[in-house]
């Protein structure tokens, strides 16, 4: 079993993997019993948000990591991955600017993705 930061890492490399845009990882560990790691991703169009979105499930997938819940996949606006302590939100970026998560968890400690 991963631990919650392995989990990060792993979405983290998949959204790269998939050359998401503008990644952003927000500890909210200690602001919400929710989730411990929000991971936050764009991508420039609907099969690219998609793309992302197989990348993420398939590498927990490997790792025999079920998602509590995954929403969003059909339109693809955004793409909301519930893996229990990590959080995989992939937005097109209308919707990213829209819904500013990053705004609305500002409680929630932003980290480096080099520090993961």
């Amino acid at each position: 079993m991963l631990s919650s930061k392995e989990m990060a890492k792993t979405a983290i490399e998949a959204l790269e993997e998939k050359k998401a845009i503008d990644i952003r990882i927000i500890d909210i560990s200690e602001v919400s019993t929710i989730a411990d790691y929000f991971i936050i991703g764009e991508g420039s169009n609907r099969n690219q948000v998609q793309a992302i979105a197989d990348e993420v499930e398939e590498r927990f997938e490997k790792a025999e990591i079920e998602p509590k819940q995954i929403e969003g996949y059909p339109t693809a606006n955004w793409i909301l991955m519930d893996y229990r302590d990590v959080i995989v939100h992939i937005f097109d970026s209308e919707n990213r600017q829209f819904y500013d998560l990053e705004r609305i968890w500002k409680d929630g400690k932003e980290i480096n993705l080099d520090s993961i």
